[in-house]
This record gives C-alpha cells, sequence and structure tokens, in this order.
C-alpha cells in the first residue's frame, strides 16, 4: 500500500514537473516569436525608406509628364488657340480698356466674384497679362480681401441654415469645425490649410461663420492660404501673353523660352499638387487632434 501511494506520487510529480517544463518551454518559445527588438526597428525603418523612395519616384515622374504636356501644348496647340482666341480678345482688351480701367475691372471681379459665386481665375490671368508679378500680385491680394470678407459677413444672414447644411455632411463638416478651435494661430493654421487644400474656395467663403472662427485668423488665413494660386495664375497669364506676343509676331518661341516656359509649367504644376497633398495630410491630423475638442 505504501510502496503504490510512492509510486503514484512519484509519477505524479514527474508529470508535474514535465508539465512545468512545458509550459516554461512554450513560454520561452512565445517571447521569441513576439520580442524582436532589433528586428523591427529594421523593418519600420526599412518601410519609411521604401515609402519615402515610392513618393519621389510619383513626383519625379509627374513632373516629367507635366513637362512633356507642356511642351506638346506650347508646341502645337497653344499658337492654334492664340489665334483664334487669345489673340483678338486681348487686342479687343487693349484697344478698349487703358490699364487704369482694366485694374478697376480687375479689382472689382476678384472682389465681387466669390460673392455671387463666380470664380474668378480669368480676372487673375488678366492680371498676370497686363500687370506681371508685381502689381498683378498686390491687385489680386487687395481684392481678395474684400472678396472674402463679403461672403463670411452675408452669411450671418443664413446662420442656422448653413449649421444645418454641416450637420447633414458631418465628415466634411469635421474639417471645417476644426479651424474653429483653439486658440488664434490655430485658426490661423487650420484656415490657411483649408485654402490650400482642394475644399472649394467659394463655399467655405459662407461656411466659415458656422464653425465660430474669427474674423482675423479667417482673413489672414485666407489670404496666406491663397497666395500659392495667386502666383499660379498670375504666370499662366503670363505665359499666355508670351505665347501671344510670339504667334501674333509670326514667329516661334526660341530654344531657351521653350525650355523656360516648359519647366516653369511643370512646377507650378508640381507645386500646386504639393501643397495639396500637403495642406490634406495635415488637416487630418489636425482633425484627429481636435477630435476630442468637437465631441
Amino acid at each position: 500500500m505504501t510502496y503504490e501511494e510512492n509510486v503514484d506520487r512519484r509519477e505524479v510529480v514527474s508529470e508535474m514537473i514535465v508539465g512545468i517544463e512545458d509550459e516554461e518551454k512554450a513560454r520561452g518559445d512565445y517571447v521569441k516569436l513576439r520580442h524582436c527588438p532589433e528586428e523591427e526597428p529594421e523593418a519600420e525603418a526599412k518601410g519609411i525608406g521604401i515609402g519615402w523612395l515610392w513618393y519621389w519616384v510619383r513626383l519625379v515622374l509627374l513632373f516629367m509628364c507635366s513637362g512633356l504636356l507642356a511642351g506638346v501644348f506650347i508646341k502645337w496647340v497653344g499658337p492654334f488657340l492664340m489665334d483664334k482666341e487669345v489673340i483678338p480678345m486681348i487686342n479687343w482688351e487693349t484697344k478698349t480698356f487703358s490699364p487704369p480701367v482694366l485694374a478697376i475691372l480687375v479689382f472689382a471681379s476678384v472682389a465681387l466674384f466669390p460673392t455671387i459665386l463666380l470664380p474668378s481665375s480669368p480676372s487673375m490671368w488678366v492680371a498676370g497679362m497686363t500687370f506681371g508679378y508685381g502689381y498683378g500680385f498686390l491687385l489680386i491680394i487687395s481684392a481678395a480681401a474684400i472678396g472674402i470678407s463679403l461672403p463670411y459677413f452675408i452669411s450671418y444672414l443664413f446662420f442656422h441654415k448653413i449649421q444645418g447644411w454641416l450637420e447633414k455632411y458631418p465628415k466634411r463638416a469635421s474639417i471645417l469645425r476644426s479651424a474653429g478651435e483653439g486658440n488664434w494661430f490655430h485658426q490661423f493654421r487650420a484656415v490657411t490649410l483649408i485654402r490650400v487644400s482642394p475644399f472649394p474656395y467659394i463655399i467655405y467663403n459662407y461656411c466659415a461663420v458656422a464653425t465660430n472662427v474669427k474674423y482675423g485668423p479667417y482673413l489672414f488665413g485666407s489670404l496666406a492660404g491663397m497666395v500659392p494660386e495667386t502666383f499660379v495664375a498670375l504666370y499662366t497669364g503670363i505665359l499666355i501673353r508670351t505665347l501671344a506676343d510670339a504667334s501674333h509676331e509670326h514667329h516661334g518661341l526660341s530654344g531657351p523660352q521653350i525650355i523656360f516656359s516648359v519647366v516653369g509649367f511643370a512646377l507650378a504644376v508640381a507645386t500646386t499638387i504639393f501643397f495639396t497633398v500637403y495642406a490634406k495630410k495635415q488637416l487630418k491630423e489636425l482633425q484627429k487632434e481636435d477630435e476630442p475638442l468637437l465631441q
């Protein structure tokens, strides 16, 4: 009886020892599979490196495609459009309006068109064709200050309707509402990113009030966000004027002029896309930061 009990105890003890050893082995294997402190940073670094490499490859391909399209347009499409459409319009413009009158018309269109939901890009092109970068930029920015202020104050009359519209589209509204949170600089930064992003320019003019953004950061953030678009519009007008002059004088562009035009056009397109993508990413991060405040 005693012998059998000892045998049973030995069997039980041996089984317990084997079970504990198996558990330790299993735990050790589990830790080895899960904890790899040296391999994880290397894998993350490789992933980040590949992501940046692919980003620059796409940017270079975009730059090359934009340059190719610009070359085709300047060489074949541009001269045809210049002779048929642009040159007659420029001749009519220069014969009908003097530069001061034209400046008043450009100023009025940029200041008033956004209020009645009309695009003002053609007026910016005319400013580039007529006044160049310096005076053209000052003319557009000063007029844009009025163009973004009028809808801001007019939208107070439709405050509750605009809020109801924002409630129907909560995803898009959450981006706009983030501009109304935080201090002055936070609102300025959010408004600037919204202006650079592909969100409709004219719609935001009327929606800003419903997001409780103050007028100061709204005004200066809007003007700062419009700077890239303004220079692209001015460059487009200057390029149109250069092509029109070359076509009117019946001689093509020289080699350096073609190169500068193609490179400038490609840079303008690439810069616009870069700022747009950057603004979208920053807005997503800003939206995540403001989610606890908006809830």
